[in-house]
């Protein structure tokens, strides 16, 4: 029978190729290979930007999530790592068509930071970036449409025989001596289902149902029974017994619990029975065994007296095939083995994985591979970030602990539009909205830096505005339909006169509309459309101060513009998607489109700057009002970030974007930054400081008392203050 096999095998596949129907048999491994109804979805690879501390990004950390072991030397097996002095050495695991690769981060013995690449022991040094160094990408998910636990492949080396054999027992007792298909298992069906007149019985080999969980649909007809037949012997001429078992071992499903689907044996064992599969027992495994023929029917959590009647079936194998002592056997059957519920790992950013879907146009029962811009570490910094600040919320106001309270956060390369963490709801319990992308909550001040760059940048058919330009900050009355509308700043006093830096840094509203007005309302809200938000076409002058409805995708994407030279990227979700078989899918591009001049954009992104963070960080606070919304948007290195938090119902918060958003977004910038590099945005060479009399708004060719610094176009600078001339002072915007 060995000796036949071979050409069996040949016989097969040379059928199959023919009728250009196999899928799954390939050359690669089951592990890498798809068939034609699997869903992948990886995260973004990991690359570690040049200037970056690999402490300060945690590197090592990373590494040890992904898998990687530390080793005391230059490693010389994929998945090791070693840190040294002035080399960082990562063995690279092959990974979807990358090969496995020695890489090594060249570093500053200083401070750790890295200055240059390698690639192979004897490679020299390198600074280009196409050189960089690129972690291989790690999965995210295997659906887009139900809610799966993490997949962990188990090799079957790591198994012992008891945890398999039941598995054999009960559904493939001949599987090392058929070629794919089982001639007797297929007779004993092909009978039942002539007496029945239906399909009543498969037959299937371990093969046949790996092909109909990779590769087929869920229908049971003789034609679908053929061509999994077809591709079984294709599948088993191309790979071994082993390597069959160790996919259907990873790839069964074995029911679900809290709401997560539970795909591969590592899973189930977790999930049932706190244990990593290597660590089974036999009872146990008997089982899980046993849970396969009808996963949610037999659950041992809910139906553990159904369970128990095919578990004993499951032992009943086990001695009639000689694979288990009688005495364990006997002592297994004594009771069904208690389960020991453990954490499931859940996907992570559901709501993303939901946009990733109608991004991708996808639909259940469809194959597609992705490779997201998801960060999965920065993603997990977003999580946590957010839960914390979910319950220091709570602890300010205890009234909140029984309101539906909620946040989200939007995390974007700002230099390519890549989403690199998303948050939509509380991640212990995020439900089914959106709250990142469909959430749309009045933003606050989080707008007025867009009202600054339309009067720093054109001021509609004005003169441009300057940051030293001083305005009224009094009473204000404008004539409305609806009769007059007086802004007040939110601690209700005046300033007299402020200079746009003020207005802008103090969040003064009065100052604020009155630039508005001055540049015009109509170009202002333009201004605010081109950046990226949705403004109703006949606005009213409150949007100045946030009374319009935004999402935080929107608003960070519209923050990006600072970092970016005013041009801003299209944020997207995916970079690449293709089939099973590897045929490009046609995704909508990111693209981008131009807001406002460099100049202009970088004197915002100037009057913004923070200096409690490592790397350079603006940003800006809001609050709705009555208190209903609290925001923060800004950014700090390459990133740019949003965050909203309040409550589903649109009562009071209570809580100003200071209190509520802000620490949220400092807690996760604080990790997202330094994991892209240093960055700042280049000033333009139009761009030149001056000293400015702030009591008359003149400039000043010295410093002097009463003076302070500003950024200036060369050519829209304020006159010059004379000794021996005297000037009137500007008027202040009225």
């Amino acid at each position: 029978m060995d000796r036949a096999r071979p050409a069996l095998r040949r016989a097969a596949c040379a059928a199959l190729i023919a009728l250009s129907s196999c899928s799954l048999a390939s050359a690669r491994s089951l592990r890498d290979a798809l068939g034609r109804n699997e869903v992948r979805v990886y995260a973004a690879p990991y690359r570690p930007a040049l200037g970056s501390s690999v402490d300060a990004i945690g590197l090592a950390a990373r590494l040890e999530r992904m898998g990687y072991g530390r080793v005391r030397r230059r490693p010389e097996t994929p998945g090791e790592f070693f840190w040294g002095h002035d080399v960082f050495w990562i063995f690279r695991r092959p990974a979807r068509g990358r090969p496995a690769r020695l890489l090594g981060l060249e570093l500053e013995r200083s401070d750790g930071s890295i200055v240059g690449y390698r690639s192979g022991a004897d490679a020299k040094p390198s600074k280009r970036s196409k050189d960089a160094i690129e972690l291989e990408p790690e999965l995210l998910a295997t659906s887009l449409t139900e809610p799966r636990s993490v997949a962990t492949w188990v090799p079957l080396e790591r198994l012992p025989v008891h945890v398999w054999r039941p598995l054999l027992a009960i559904e493939d007792a001949r599987f090392f001596d058929h070629h794919g298909v089982d001639g007797r298992a297929v007779a004993r069906a092909l009978l039942a289902n002539v007496r029945s007149g239906e399909v009543v019985q498969g037959g299937s080999t371990i093969t046949q149902q790996l092909i109909k969980l990779r590769d087929l649909s869920s229908k049971r007809t003789l034609g679908r029974k053929a061509s999994e037949a077809f591709r079984a012997l294709t599948l088993e001429a191309e790979h071994t017994k082993e390597e069959i078992l160790e996919g259907y071992l990873n790839s069964v499903y074995y029911g679900h619990t809290d709401g997560i689907s539970l795909y591969g044996i590592e899973a189930a064992a977790q999930a049932y029975y706190s244990v990593a599969a290597e660590r089974l027992t036999l009872p146990q495994a008997a089982a899980l065994a046993a849970l396969v023929q009808s996963p949610n029917r037999l659950s041992p959590l809910r139906h553990p007296e159904r369970l128990a009647e095919r578990y004993r079936l499951v032992l009943g194998r086990l001695e009639e095939l000689e694979w288990a002592p009688k005495e364990l056997l006997e002592r297994a059957r004594q009771a069904l083995p208690p389960t020991r519920p453990g954490v499931v790992r859940r996907p992570p950013a559901p709501h993303y994985l939901r946009w990733l879907a109608s991004e991708a146009d996808h639909e259940e029962g469809r194959g597609i591979v992705i490779e997201a811009t998801l960060d999965i570490e920065l993603q997990a910094a977003a999580e946590s970030a957010v839960r914390r600040g979910l319950d220091s919320a709570r602890r300010r106001r205890p009234s909140l602990r029984d309101k539906p309270l909620a946040a989200a956060l939007v995390a974007l390369d700002a230099t390519t539009g890549d989403v690199l963490a998303y948050v939509g709801g509380d991640p212990d319990h995020p439900g089914d909205f959106d709250r990142a992308r469909r959430g749309r909550r009045q933003p606050g001040s989080t707008v007025k830096p867009l009202v600054a760059l339309e009067a720093l940048d054109s001021c509609g058919s004005r003169s441009a505005l300057f940051p030293s330009r001083r305005v009224h900050d009094t009473p204000l009355s404008i004539a409305l339909p609806s009769g007059a509308w007086e802004p007040l700043n939110a601690d209700r006093t005046f300033r007299g006169t402020v200079t746009v830096r003020q207005a802008l840094a103090q969040s003064l509203n009065v100052p604020l509309v009155r630039i508005a007005r001055h540049c015009g309302f109509d170009a202002t809200a333009r201004r605010l459309r081109r950046a990226g938000l949705e403004l109703p076409r006949d606005v009213q002058p409150a949007f100045v101060l946030g009374a319009v409805e935004t999402s935080p995708l929107e608003l960070a994407a519209a923050y990006s513009l600072f970092l970016n030279g005013g041009e801003v990227h299209r944020p997207q979700a995916i970079r690449k998607a293709w089939t099973p078989r590897g045929r490009q899918r046609l995704i909508g591009g990111g693209g981008s489109r131009h807001v406002a001049s460099s100049a202009a954009s970088y004197m915002v992104w100037d009057l913004l700057r923070r200096d409690d963070l490592p790397l350079a960080a603006f940003g800006k606070t809001g609050t709705s009002s009555e208190e209903r919304d609290a925001w923060y948007a800004g950014g700090a290195g390459r990133v740019v970030a949003a965050v909203w938090i309040g409550l589903d119902d649109d009562r009071s918060l209570g809580l100003s974007g200071a209190e509520a958003a802000l620490p949220i977004w400092t807690e996760f910038m604080r990790a997202a930054a330094p994991s892209r590099g240093p960055f700042e945005p280049a000033r333009p060479s139009s761009l030149i400081e001056h000293w400015v009399d702030v009591e008359s708004g003149l400039r000043l060719a010295h410093r002097r008392d009463g003076a302070e610094q500003f950024l200036f176009r060369r050519r829209a600078r304020p006159p010059k203050k004379r000794l021996w001339r005297r000037r009137s002072p500007l008027v202040p915007v009225e």
